[in-house]
């Protein structure tokens, strides 16, 4: 069965394919290792993590990548204030944040590419830019201006986009001139921050140059799939597929995927602001089975407004299901619900999944299934179904990363 999601550049659906070298190309935006991850950051990873669930016990195989991003201003103050060294630090926020995903059920990329080893590369794109004629000096930093493009072509730029644009060196720049589709190539500056040698003076390439190397390298571009928070929508992956369209006369990715924020205090989590909640923190709370099940009830679309209570109703719910589950495999006398039951109910997620991952509509009906159970008056499965039974549950468990059983 295929995966097709609405694909957040076009609005239309898309058939999740393989691309250039046979694979899947599964492209997901990576930390900048300053601070801990946040339950925003692992709603986002979640429902990567159930997209690539799904395409590899469909019989693809998916080539995963997701950056690390460890030259950045913030891990330069942070370390700073904290006596260390940005690379110290970066580190050490790197560990811990593949650790605290780990422990959620997300599997771990193929690769793990660090912006600090693509510097050369990010150069020779950014050298590639300047040959269109289209790289700009304002002040210290060197701009790639893209010209108008046809709608459809690239993410807009209006206000809605940029009051939730991720900060950078620069940026917003200039309106009156179309400097809202402006991105950065370059910032000079010397020491004591890291800094490299390039043809625009010391100092450190645009942050969305990172992206566009790695993927180039690892996958080939156009890549499958990617995405992120929908904060990364404008102007970071506006920027990487400007690249794109520039260097390749086409789309960084054939699918975009954006996810919605997790609210706390009415605003969404992060690090920046220090408004958050520490995804160690929360798997401590409720185990990763029950975070699971709260951030992947609604459509990866919609906000999420964090609520401890809610988050204590769903481990309950969550907790509810898997005794149901587990006293109907239980061994012993055989009940009247065949394996059959379970069966349609592993194929009702499936059909569910493969059309825009709906993971608002697969908890409801594991939830319904067990209520089910729990409404028949001899508690077990039919007698020699079992094995068959809990084939179909662990299908279930393989595509969403809950485990039942």
């Amino acid at each position: 069965m295929r995966l097709v999601l609405e694909d957040t550049l076009s609005g239309g659906w898309r058939t999740v394919q393989p691309a250039n070298r046979g694979d899947v190309a599964l492209y997901v935006c990576g930390p900048t290792v300053y601070d801990l991850a946040h339950v925003g950051h692992a709603r986002t990873y979640l429902y990567f993590d159930v997209a690539r669930r799904f395409l590899e016990t469909e019989g693809l195989r998916v080539r995963h990548v997701m950056n690390v991003t460890d030259v950045e201003d913030k891990i330069d103050q942070r370390a700073a204030a904290l006596g260390m060294s940005s690379r110290a630090l970066a580190r050490r926020e790197e560990r811990a944040f593949f650790h605290d995903l780990e422990a959620l059920g997300v599997r771990t990329p193929d690769f793990r590419p660090r912006a600090s080893d693509y510097i050369p590369e990010m150069i020779r794109i950014g050298r590639a830019l300047e040959r269109t004629g289209r790289v700009r000096r304002t002040g210290d930093a060197w701009v790639y201006e893209p010209p108008k493009r046809p709608e459809g072509q690239n993410f807009p730029t209006g206000q809605e986009l940029a009051r939730h644009a991720v900060p950078e060196i620069g940026h917003p720049f200039p309106t009156a001139r179309g400097g809202e589709r402006w991105f950065l190539v370059w910032q000079r500056h010397d020491g004591p921050r890291p800094s490299w040698t390039s043809p625009w003076g010391r100092g450190v390439p645009g942050w969305h140059l990172e992206c566009f190397a790695m993927a180039t390298r690892l996958l080939g571009v156009p890549v499958s799939l990617h995405g992120g928070a929908r904060d990364l929508i404008y102007p970071h992956h506006y920027a990487e597929n400007e690249i794109a369209l520039a260097l390749h006369r086409s789309r960084f990715s054939r699918a975009f995927l954006h996810t919605g924020f997790v609210l706390q205090n009415g605003s969404k989590m992060s690090k920046s602001t220090g408004n958050l909640v520490p995804l160690r923190t929360a798997l401590k709370a409720v185990g990763a089975g029950a975070l699971r099940w709260y951030l992947l009830r609604p459509h990866y679309t919609d906000r999420l407004k964090w609520d401890p209570r809610d988050l204590a109703r769903a481990r309950e719910e969550y907790d509810g299901v898997r005794r149901s589950l587990r006293s109907w495999l239980a061994p012993g006398a055989g009940g009247r619900l065949g394996a059959s039951r379970a069966e349609a109910l592993a194929d009702e997620v499936r059909r569910e999944l493969s059309r825009g991952l709906r993971t608002e509509r697969v908890i409801p009906r594991l939830v319904r299934f067990a209520h089910s159970l729990d409404r028949e008056a001899t508690g077990r499965v039919a007698r020699g179904e079992r094995a068959r039974a809990r084939r179909a549950l662990r299908s279930i468990e393989m595509r969403t990363g809950i485990p039942l059983v």
